[in-house]
């Protein structure tokens, strides 16, 4: 952060309206030279400031082909990352808070991952039968990690066909950090429980035998979403007992029992339009996060339909919604005066190993 930079202090107790004011007019002053790409699951009152919205398969493109100046990322820590890495080295990628990261993808490091790699060589020899996929929300470092090995990055929206990406080339498959959208992908594609065992990071080797190793086609990450975990079938059995014509849509995150109990399963982008496309006077129980599903809600109820919250318990993507009205006005209103604030750059050789297997993935989701 520049030395001259203003002080977070001075926000901090700034009411939300008038932070609301102060980011309207800190955008119209840098005009063109910023713009501000917000996740589906961001917080109201920083959504409704952004320029381009998504999941992060749709951010990822995103990030990719604009040429603006300045990135201002309202989401969490990877999801600049990615778009520090997909940018030109004359744009600027900020996170209005630092310390909004994704507890999923803290539950695998680099540390871990080398050390699976250098146990499965006991058993085999991994850069000749393992392809390593990281699902997008992991660090920079992972995705350098399976740049490294031929290996290729995912999000919810095309994991399945990048597992067929990744099987054309080897037999098996490393899957981080989330087992859930690992296991129910693979699902998808035919395989059993047994060809997709879990691999305990905390254990030798994992947990498993040789003989599991080898009959695995993907080895899932202990690994989970803390705001998917929540979501449970007997919510959903008890919607169907209530309401028999509706309909259940969730994300992949959550759990493979709440998968198979759904009638629809994808990424945010997916469950935004799939309901959207639907006929009105529709009921839907939606499993994911909570901001998304109160937005899609007001969104289309004036076309009648009624979406419903799966979980009776609040379920919000917590480090996300600390990039708040606050950050927001404290990092434009820096940018505006000249002075960037918590830039995110991810540094070579990590950049580059990285940046290739998030085009891979660009150009396999095609």
């Amino acid at each position: 952060m520049q030395a001259n930079a203003i002080d977070f202090e001075n926000y901090e107790l700034l009411q939300d309206d008038v932070c609301a004011r102060r980011i309207v007019a800190a955008k119209q002053k840098l005009g063109k030279r910023a713009i501000i790409l917000a996740h589906h699951y961001q917080r109201a009152d920083v959504y409704c400031h952004a320029d381009l919205t998504g999941d992060s398969l749709k951010l990822s493109y995103l990030a990719a082909r604009t040429d603006t100046e300045f990135l201002v990322f309202c989401g969490v820590h990877f999801m600049a990352e990615v778009a520090d890495i997909l940018s030109s080295s004359e744009q600027t990628v900020i996170l209005p808070d630092l310390s909004a990261g994704c507890s999923m993808a803290d539950m695998a490091n680099l540390t871990k991952v080398e050390r699976v790699w250098r146990e499965l060589a006991e058993v085999l020899d991994p850069d000749e039968r393992v392809t390593p996929v990281t699902y997008i929300n992991s660090s920079a470092d992972l995705k350098a990690f399976c740049g490294q090995h031929d290996g290729i990055v995912c999000t919810s929206s095309n994991a399945v066909k990048i597992l067929q990406w990744a099987f054309a080339r080897r037999e098996k498959v490393l899957f981080f950090p989330d087992q859930h959208l690992g296991r129910w992908s693979g699902y998808k594609m035919g395989l059993s429980p047994d060809e997709m065992p879990v691999w305990d990071f905390d254990e030798p080797m994992g947990g498993l035998t040789p003989e599991q190793i080898e009959k695995a086609r993907i080895l899932l990450w202990k690994g989970h979403c803390s705001v998917h975990q929540m979501f449970q079938p007997q919510h959903i059995l008890r919607f169907r007992n209530q309401y028999p014509d509706g309909l259940v849509i969730s994300h992949p995150e959550c759990s493979f029992e709440v998968c198979k109990a759904s009638d629809y399963v994808g990424s945010t982008e997916y469950i935004i339009n799939t309901i959207r496309a639907a006929k009105s006077g529709t009921r839907w129980l939606v499993g994911t996060e909570l901001n998304l599903v109160g937005r899609i809600a007001e969104e289309f109820k004036a076309e009648g339909k009624i979406i419903q919250f799966m979980s009776p318990m609040v379920c919000m993507c917590s480090t996300m919604a600390r990039i708040d009205p606050q950050h927001l006005a404290w990092s434009l209103e820096n940018l505006a005066e000249g002075r960037v604030v918590n830039q995110i750059r991810v540094p070579e050789p990590q950049a580059s190993l990285a940046k290739l297997t998030l085009e891979k993935m660009l150009e396999v989701s095609k």
